[in-house]
């Protein structure tokens, strides 16, 4: 195995490090950490690297929301922050954050933290966008200091440029994914649990900087993002049934061919028709309702913590 110096995108030493809350107006944990921080910042400093924080969608907390017209954390694709014809409130604040935090392929920042809660059943999540040995050791270093937590690998196929994710105007990033929680509700678990991982993920960046990483697990099981699959719905486009009880809050647990995935309105079982095993994620997320949305459909991998 290679214990080399690793390298991330953009710099060999994280410098500047931001930390967001509030991408969606009606998950109240980051928010309310951010506040909490923002008494007191020896909390989330470190002595590497400077640590900023953002609340990135004031006016969708306001209205107790998730969005005011666009769901805020879709609209960071290099594309859309360069359309000027793009202009509902969303779409002018991603701009706004753009310049705040970026601009997206020469940010001023090197790393973004976005935190996020889920009313799935998913417990404390990792989720990363991109590949490598840094990201790859950090997902060991925070499962090896909180076990419970699942790592979700989305997209990480992706060029950064082509993510929508608000994180993706850095470089280098990750999102914290806890729940489950109620839209608009704080739950002391999952403020706590996500208070935890981000303190274990600033602490990371601490030793990746000071070359000081220690000796890790060398493999991380985690789960790579297929494809999202829709609620039953009517040759018209309604919709006709709902997430089958046998799955439900059964978030990364195994999804067997024949399986009952969903139970129609008038009673029948809707079966996964798939060849091979898969896992669920945000299973009945409510904020995925607006687009009938079920859940993610996952495969299980295997991270190798250390190159060969």
């Amino acid at each position: 195995m290679s214990l080399e110096i690793l390298t991330i995108k953009g710099s060999e030493v994280i410098s500047k490090l931001a930390i967001v809350g509030g991408t969606h107006g009606n998950e109240f944990t980051g928010i309310y950490l951010l506040k909490k921080w923002e008494k007191r910042l020896a909390l989330v400093q470190r002595s590497s690297f400077d640590t900023e924080m953002l609340f990135a969608n004031p006016n969708a907390f306001n209205e107790n929301k998730r969005y005011v017209d666009h769901d805020l954390n879709r609209c960071f694709e290099q594309s859309q922050l360069e359309d000027t014809s793009l202009a509902s409130a969303e779409q002018v604040r991603a701009k706004e954050i753009n310049q705040l935090l970026g601009p997206k392929g020469a940010a001023r920042v090197d790393f973004i933290i976005d935190l996020h809660t889920t009313t799935s059943n998913m417990g404390p999540t990792l989720l990363l966008t991109q590949k490598g040995d840094f990201y790859n050791q950090l997902a060991a270093y925070i499962t090896m200091k909180m076990p419970d937590v699942i790592v979700s690998c989305d997209e990480d196929h992706k060029d950064n440029s082509e993510h929508h994710f608000l994180s993706s105007i850095a470089p280098n990033s990750v999102m914290v994914e806890v729940g489950p929680v109620p839209q608009s509700v704080i739950r002391q678990d999952v403020y706590d649990a996500s208070e935890e991982m981000t303190f274990h993920i600033l602490d990371f960046v601490e030793l990746y900087n000071l070359n000081d990483v220690p000796k890790l697990p060398e493999t991380v099981t985690a789960y790579r993002f297929i494809e999202s699959i829709t609620l039953p719905l009517t040759e018209d486009g309604r919709r006709n049934g709902m997430i089958h009880k046998d799955i439900q809050d059964k978030d990364f647990t195994e999804i067997k061919p024949g399986q009952a995935l969903f139970k129609t309105f008038d009673g029948k079982t809707i079966c996964y028709q798939g060849e091979k095993s898969v896992y669920g994620s945000f299973i009945n997320e409510a904020a995925y309702y607006d687009n009938n949305l079920a859940m993610s459909l996952l495969e299980k991998i295997t991270l190798t913590t250390y190159s060969e």
